[in-house]
């Protein structure tokens, strides 16, 4: 019906005029003293032949938009559908069309190019800044005072940086980083635990970690970076009391907290890109960069990643790694 609207108001000036060279058919039979009959009979023909051909061209004109509307969704073989060429118009629309694509096309490369250059060299970056920072790890543990020891926090926290980072560019990217095995989820656990081990020492929070002996199809390295930022969010927003590890049915790794909590109207929005909500606002180093690395990683592991939380009470994080196991050939 919408379509026969627009056709009706595009064609409007040729039925009008069609209509009025009837009315002027019919009073010049009537001024000629014709009888109603034969004025009659030849307008109805004249309408009905208008009509006709009116129904033929809408029908071709909606068969051109049905045409039309499959090129919208494959911009990729566009000039594949325009179908036969029925006239000057269509070749006109064929030319545009390749000088169109061509143009894409040549857009695109220099737009794909200049991203793995940009990908390229931040990578190069980030693997040379590590570069200084594990030589300034190691000046500092020879070093045990409380300023080696606040400036070693402080360290951990640039790495963490670095890495996510190095995640950020590399989310879409690089789609073959991913090698996926069958990894015991405790190995997992505890060599994030080992990394975080100084920061639950700094900041006096007690760790109740429950054994996991679940065995999980995964990526270890991209498992590990979404548990680490989860726990470094724990660490961030818990200034006292516990964090609890441990696996619920199905197969849920749980990562909870006695912090802060996350408000009620944030919840829903914590995986967002760049949403930081009031505890961001509150805490300005928030990125809100983190939980959306997180959720997009977990897509890409085919995991799922949820939150649980109460204001002043704490929050828990949930990685369902429910997955089918790796069948044996």
């Amino acid at each position: 019906m919408k379509l026969l609207y627009k056709y009706i108001k595009c064609r409007l000036k040729w039925i009008v005029f069609f209509a009025l060279v009837c009315i002027i058919f019919s009073v010049s039979f009537i001024l000629y003293r014709l009888p109603l009959r034969a004025v009659i009979y030849p307008v109805f023909l004249c309408v009905f032949t208008g009509l006709v051909f009116m129904a033929a061209d809408f029908l071709h004109v909606k068969s051109r938009h049905e045409m039309l509307e499959i090129v919208k969704k494959v911009p990729a073989e566009i000039d594949t559908y325009i179908g036969t060429i029925e006239g000057v118009e269509d070749e006109d629309y064929q030319e545009i069309i390749r000088i169109l694509k061509k143009g894409t096309a040549k857009i695109c490369a220099e737009s794909e190019k200049k991203y793995r250059d940009m990908i390229d060299y931040y990578t190069m970056w980030v693997h040379q800044i590590k570069t200084p920072i594990a030589s300034m790890r190691l000046k500092l543990q020879n070093e045990d005072t409380p300023l080696s020891r606040m400036l070693s926090s402080d360290l951990f926290r640039i790495e963490q940086y670095v890495e996510m980072v190095l995640a950020y560019l590399r989310l879409d990217y690089d789609s073959n980083d991913y090698v996926f095995k069958e990894y015991k989820i405790d190995t997992i656990i505890k060599q994030v635990l080992k990394k975080y081990a100084a920061e639950f020492a700094e900041k006096k929070i007690h760790l109740l970690y429950e054994p996991a002996y679940d065995v999980v199809i995964t990526d270890d390295k991209w498992l590990s970076f979404v548990i680490e930022q989860v726990l470094s969010n724990a660490l961030k927003y818990t200034h006292e009391g516990t964090i609890k590890i441990y696996i619920s049915n199905p197969k849920t790794l749980c990562i909870e907290d006695t912090g802060i909590g996350i408000d009620a109207h944030d919840l829903p929005r914590i995986f967002e890109k760049g949403y930081t909500g009031y505890n961001g606002r509150t805490d300005k180093r928030a990125t809100g960069i983190g939980l959306y690395l997180c959720r997009r990683i977990c897509d890409n592991l085919g995991i799922g990643i949820t939150a649980e939380s109460e204001p002043e009470k704490g929050t828990v994080i949930k990685l369902g790694l429910e997955q089918y196991r790796i069948g044996k050939e």
